[in-house]
């Protein structure tokens, strides 16, 4: 195979610990003790690594990325490095004082999430009292001269309140916002018959979404992500498994996609013993799915085949048993019954007969 070419995006898990228990958490279910942790050092080597083969884009994320006392130490290093950054924050754990040194250390970018836009449904889906603060967060980061960026994950339990997010982050004056369907991986795929939303849902909250992107244009961008479970089409997972994207877990280990831990007869490697170069250029998982030697039928005769890369894998796998069939979210999947009857299930309105499971600190025990 010609050489890769170089990741665009590096992101940073810098450890799965959080306050938050959101039951749609794409973290996997056996979470990695803080005790398995990189510890600082670790992390600025991964950073340097990833810029000197081209990571031009650097996400902070988690769980909460704030526990980490080392945060600001990364921050600067990585505006040394000629990083664009993002922190990708619940806001729990910091404070207007914080922000500012934040935006004093260079970091460029803040993504503040939501749950919903009032306190009780918000502090629910979250496992704690988190509403106000979040509020106060997104004001400091406007004040500090940030873009605002909001992200509110949608899912059956409050797509029924897309108009008044989007009330909420115009009265915040927020830049962008981005309303994302839930994807069924980690936390949310074990909560999936209490999460996916009907059709009608998905259908009338891009409807709304649509009409606050004409109301609001020029003064707030608005996103709207389909799940995939309602497009006929996969995704292309990450870009392209390899292609664009490379993620760092907690523990060092380095994954072409966040969820990419689970999959079977993967030899991924960790960050303490291999470099950033051979992992991205030759480690056996980085290039088990590159290319297109890997496909069958339907995937390896389809004309959209370069556009989707058949789809997400992890998601094939928890689906199907197997990460080398195509995606079953994709109509063309022999597997697309799957998907469609999860999709009949929500739509009948029964109430699961399992209790909803908040994401836990220690190992899930589904």
């Amino acid at each position: 195979m010609p050489k890769p070419p170089p990741p665009l995006w590096l992101l940073a898990e810098v450890t799965h610990s959080c306050p938050l228990q959101c039951p749609y958490c794409s973290n996997p279910l056996d979470l990695i003790p803080k005790k398995d942790e990189l510890d600082t050092e670790n992390w600025l080597r991964v950073l340097h690594e990833a810029r000197q083969i081209g990571a031009a884009q650097l996400g902070f994320s988690g769980g909460e990325p704030l526990v980490r006392k080392d945060l600001e130490v990364l921050i600067g290093e990585a505006r040394k490095l000629g990083y664009y950054s993002n922190l990708i924050t619940s806001g729990i754990g910091m404070d207007a004082e914080r922000v500012e040194r934040f935006r004093e250390l260079g970091l460029d970018h803040i993504q503040v999430s939501f749950q919903a836009d009032d306190a009780v449904l918000n502090d629910y889906i979250a496992g704690t009292n988190a509403f106000q603060h979040k509020l106060d967060m997104a004001r400091a980061v406007k004040a500090n001269g940030y873009p605002m960026v909001l992200c509110f994950v949608i899912h059956r339990q409050n797509i029924g309140q897309v108009r008044q997010m989007l009330d909420l982050a115009a009265e915040l004056q927020a830049d962008y916002v981005e309303l994302a369907t839930a994807q069924f991986e980690g936390w949310a795929l074990l909560n999936r018959d209490h999460l996916l939303p009907t059709q009608a849902q998905v259908r009338e909250a891009e409807r709304i979404a649509h009409e606050y992107q004409a109301k609001l244009k020029g003064k707030m961008r608005i996103y709207y992500v389909v799940p995939d479970y309602y497009e006929n089409r996969p995704k292309p997972c990450v870009g392209g498994w390899g292609r664009v994207f490379l993620a760092v877990a907690p523990d060092g280990l380095a994954l072409p996609c966040h969820s990419a831990r689970g999959l079977p007869g993967l030899e991924l490697h960790n960050v303490r013993e291999r470099s950033i170069d051979w992992i991205w250029n030759e480690s056996p998982g980085f290039n088990h799915f590159r290319g297109e030697s890997w496909m069958k039928e339907p995937c390896s005769t389809c004309d959209e085949r370069e556009k989707d890369f058949g789809g997400c894998h992890c998601q094939a796998f928890k689906l199907t048993g197997d990460p080398t069939n195509a995606d079953p979210t994709c109509a063309k999947s022999p597997h697309h019954h799957l998907v469609e009857k999860a999709i009949d299930t929500s739509a009948l309105g029964l109430v699961p007969s399992k209790p909803i499971v908040f994401r836990q600190r220690r190992k899930a025990t589904p």
